[in-house]
């Protein structure tokens, strides 16, 4: 008979030494010696009042169980015999021992079915020959996953803007519901489609909807949930969700931070991360393209990912989901609005949320609605809007206590910047004495008269207050540094310095040329300067809709 031991598992040990130590603390609260002691006055009283139940006899204590104190005990020494003439003392019976070795007992039960559960028994030699093997002790193992599929109830209807993502993935969701027609054809679909985009734009609704469109069930899983400490556990997980979403299909899995387990390698050691991305890729090269398993991933970053990963036949679709439009922004405003009482022109509030992905719109919506119950009124308006925009984008602030003179660069220096992105009509709701949000250039291609006016505005309120005092405050210093940035794109990116080879000299020339032209335009223009700096010190804000106003009114 050849026996083979199995690995047993830890956690079925970990829980039945937990039960035994359990049980010893519930044995030891059971059996100690839990009676108060008493003095013989004391004693004498409980007997003469018949405040006595019960009494017994243990170790030299007699013991009396009371009706309001409980078991009390005195050393039976210091009873007097005529005190207890009366007094029916019994020995103490001694079935704790029996208690505790029964529990013991059951505890040696099952941990000798929980061990002989995990041994394997195979009659293949005679029994005259009878031998024992014992294979190698695996490695302790973490505790092994579950995968278990979900019913997805997002569906495309429920999300907006998406129209371009849509269209790229109905042949997927066509796919998994007549594989048939593709494979009569002598087409295949993509195994694996890779959904890159900024934090934010709704990757992992967008799988979940592909799911619930093509009904079939959807596998998620975290790429950082594959990063173990075990040797080898990441794989196994890989191999896990593979295996599950093979016994359903056709079935999606969806990947989440895919670029967790599968970056670059580039030489520096890392076997589990590594066994875990080998097992990844042979998982994706190993299901036939008739297996009806489609495997999506979402990543942030797609410059990190390994180039195993991207080729052809692994995540050979790359669909990109940017930041909404004014349109798209309108069409998920829509969604998140349709509940909830407003009076609001939606495209307003659109246009209001440049650089606003949908979660941040939704977050937006959220506020608006709680400002709206908080000051009791029956509709949220475009007001609550405005109230919450500054709190989404950027968290609660606490505004600074400004000295006198501090308050009159502050809003000296806002005014420059009020003036420069009124002036180059640039977006933005309204800037305060504290912060504005003014958004950077996103759009795709830019212009480079378009960067160049958002470098102008961050140099626009230190060359305000050097007109006016001859120097500036060191809280220009993010203002500069954004401008830096743009500048160092420019060159360097972009191609769009004096030459098309980047040096850090073409950078310094064009930030002074900027701020030069920055500077004439605000000399030129001191009266309507000076106005916002009134407007500012006054309401501590001013809108676009009023700098607007205000500078066609002097021009």
């Amino acid at each position: 008979m050849n026996i083979t031991w199995r690995t047993f598992n830890r956690n079925q040990l970990i829980l039945i030494l937990s039960g035994g130590i359990i049980l010893l603390l519930l044995l030891f609260a059971l059996l100690r010696d839990s009676g108060d002691t008493i003095t013989l006055a004391e004693a004498t009283k409980l007997i003469e009042n018949n405040q006595i139940e019960k009494a017994f006899s243990d170790d030299g204590y007699t013991y009396f169980a009371t009706k309001e104190n409980g078991i009390v005990k005195i050393a039976s020494s210091q009873l007097p015999s005529e005190l207890t003439a009366n007094l029916l003392i019994e020995p103490k019976r001694g079935n704790g021992w029996i208690w505790f070795f029964l529990f013991f007992g059951l505890i040696g039960g099952a941990g000798f079915w929980a061990w002989k559960s995990k041994l394997g028994f195979e009659d293949d030699a005679p029994v005259a020959e009878t031998t024992v093997t014992k294979t190698a002790v695996a490695e302790p193992e973490a505790p092994s996953s579950n995968v278990t599929a979900v019913k997805s109830t997002v569906r495309f209807s429920d999300i907006g803007g998406i129209g371009d993502v849509k269209e790229e993935l109905e042949e997927i969701i066509d796919f998994l519901r007549n594989p048939k027609r593709y494979y009569s054809f002598g087409a295949r679909m993509p195994r694996g489609v890779l959904l890159v985009g900024p934090p934010g734009v709704g990757k992992t609704m967008i799988a979940k909807a592909v799911a619930a469109e093509a009904d079939v069930p959807f596998f998620y899983q975290s790429g950082a949930s594959f990063v173990q400490i075990y040797v080898g556990m990441g794989a196994k997980r890989v191999s896990e969700l593979f295996s599950a979403a093979k016994k359903n299909a056709p079935a999606i899995i969806f990947i989440d931070e895919i670029d967790a387990v599968g970056k670059k390698r580039e030489g520096g050691r890392n076997d589990e991360r590594e066994g875990t991305l080998n097992q990844l890729l042979t998982e994706m090269d190993g299901f036939e393209d008739t297996s009806g398993i489609v495997v999506i991933a979402a990543t942030n970053n797609i410059d990190v990912m390994d180039a195993a990963l991207l080729r052809a036949g692994r995540f050979d679709r790359r669909i990109f989901v940017e930041l909404p439009t004014a349109s798209e922004r309108e069409a998920i405003l829509n969604k998140y609005l349709r509940h909830i009482p407003n009076d609001l022109s939606i495209a307003e509030i659109a246009k209001m949320t440049v650089g606003f992905n949908g979660a941040s719109l939704a977050a937006l919506v959220n506020e608006a609605a709680l400002l709206c119950m908080r000051q009791n009124e029956i509709q949220v308006k475009l007001e609550h809007f405005l109230a919450v925009k500054d709190k989404v984008m950027f968290g609660k602030k606490k505004i600074a206590m400004l000295s006198d003179e501090q308050r009159r660069y502050q809003v000296r220096y806002q005014a420059g910047k009020v003036f420069a992105a009124t002036w180059f009509d640039l977006p933005f709701e309204k800037i305060t004495l504290t912060n504005d949000s003014i958004t950077p250039p996103t759009a795709e291609p830019q212009l480079r008269h378009e960067i160049e006016a958002h470098i102008r505005v961050h140099l626009a309120g230190i060359a305000a207050s050097h007109i006016r005092f001859g120097e500036h405050a060191s809280n220009a210093s993010h203002d500069l540094g954004v401008a830096k940035e743009l500048v160092h794109a420019m060159v360097y990116e972009y191609g769009m310095g004096s030459t098309i080879q980047p040096s850090v000299e073409d950078e310094a020339a064009l930030t002074d040329r900027l701020y030069t032209e920055m500077s004439t335009l605000l000399e030129r223009h001191e009266k309507i300067l000076s106005k916002f700096e009134t407007i500012l010190d006054e309401y501590e804000h001013i809108s676009k809709a009023l700098a607007k106003a205000t500078m066609n009114e002097i021009l």
